[in-house]
C-alpha cells in the first residue's frame, strides 16, 4: 500500500530491548527456567520447554496485577515474599478441565462398588483429590446418592491446590450449558434452576453441597489433612503433570491414606505400571488398593 507524501508520518512505540513486538514483557530462557524451578519445588509440575508461550501468558497477568514491569522483578520479588502472591503463582499455572460425569465409566464403576455390602453399615470415606471447579465431586456425590439410596451414609472430601477453583466449586453455581449431558432426572433431583437476572445458571442443591469438605491440599506436601483411611480416591489427570519421581513419591501418600481393596481411580492418560506393589489394575484406569 503506497501513502502519500502529503500524509503525516506516524512512528509506533519500539518495545523494550528483548521484548518482541508482540510482547508485553521481556521473557528469556532464563525467566522460564526460574519459573519451572519454583512451580517444581512448590507443587511438583514438571513444565517442558514446550510450555513457553503457556507460561507468558498466564503469568503475564501476575505481573500487571503486582505493577512489575518484567519477569525478573517479579520472581526476585516472589522469592523474597512468603505471602499470598504464591498461592496466585499456583493459580495461574495450574490447568483446569473438567465436566459432569467425565469418563462416564468410572461411575458405572463406581455404582457397582457402593452397592457392595458395608460391614455395620458403616460410612463410606471418599477423596476427590483435583476438585478443580466442582463438576467431579458433584458427580461423585450425585452417584453415591443415586446408588446407596435414602439410607446413603458417606461424606466426600475435595481438595485441589488452586484456591480460586476450589472457591468456585463451593459455590455449586454454573452455567446450564454445563449440566447439558444430564438427564432431566438428574437435572430435577440436583439442581435449581436460576430466575430473573440468575436465567441461565444451575445451582446444586443443598444436600449436595452439605456431604463435601471442601480444602485446599498440595500433594507433594507432607501436610494431608486426612485421619480416617479412604475407601474411594479419586485422582484424574493429576499425575501427567509430574515427573516420574514425584508420582511414585505422591502415589505413596495416597496408599497410606487409602484401606485396603480400596479403589483408586485415574485418568485415561495415567498408568502406574510401575508401582505394582502399591496398586494392582482392576479396570479400565481403575486400580485396587494393596
Amino acid at each position: 500500500m503506497t501513502i502519500a507524501l502529503h500524509e503525516r508520518s506516524t512512528t509506533l512505540p519500539m518495545p523494550p530491548p528483548g521484548v518482541p513486538a508482540d510482547r508485553e514483557f521481556s521473557w528469556s530462557d532464563a525467566d522460564f527456567a526460574r519459573v519451572r524451578s519454583l512451580i517444581y519445588a512448590r507443587a511438583g509440575i514438571s513444565l517442558h520447554d514446550g510450555k513457553h508461550a503457556m507460561v507468558y501468558s498466564r503469568l503475564s497477568r501476575r505481573l500487571r496485577e503486582t505493577g512489575h514491569t518484567s519477569f525478573h522483578v517479579y520472581l526476585d520479588w516472589l522469592e523474597s515474599h512468603q505471602g499470598e502472591e504464591w498461592q496466585e503463582f499456583i493459580n495461574a499455572l495450574t490447568t483446569n478441565l473438567t465436566a459432569f460425569f467425565r469418563e462416564q465409566h468410572h461411575f458405572e464403576v463406581l455404582t457397582s462398588h457402593l452397592r457392595t455390602a458395608r460391614p455395620g453399615g458403616s460410612q463410606w470415606n471418599m477423596w476427590c483429590s483435583a476438585a478443580s471447579t466442582g463438576e467431579e465431586p458433584y458427580s461423585i456425590v450425585m452417584t453415591a446418592m443415586e446408588s446407596l439410596g435414602a439410607k446413603a451414609n458417606f461424606r466426600l472430601s475435595a481438595s485441589d491446590i488452586d484456591s480460586r477453583v476450589l472457591a468456585t466449586a463451593a459455590q455449586g453455581v454454573y452455567r446450564s450449558e454445563a449440566t447439558k449431558g444430564l438427564s432431566q432426572e438428574r437435572l430435577q433431583r440436583f439442581f435449581l434452576r436460576g430466575k430473573d437476572s440468575n436465567a441461565g445458571m444451575v445451582r446444586v442443591k443443598p444436600e449436595l453441597r452439605k456431604a463435601i469438605d471442601f480444602l485446599t491440599v498440595n500433594l507433594i506436601k507432607d501436610d494431608w489433612p486426612f485421619r480416617e483411611p479412604f475407601d474411594i480416591v479419586f485422582c484424574r489427570n493429576v499425575m501427567i503433570y509430574f515427573d516420574a519421581p514425584t508420582q511414585r513419591r505422591v502415589l505413596e501418600r495416597i496408599h497410606r491414606v487409602m484401606r485396603r481393596g480400596s479403589l483408586l481411580f485415574v485418568g485415561h492418560a495415567e498408568n502406574f505400571s510401575e508401582s505394582r506393589d502399591l496398586f494392582a489394575l482392576r479396570g479400565k484406569t481403575v486400580y485396587e488398593c494393596l
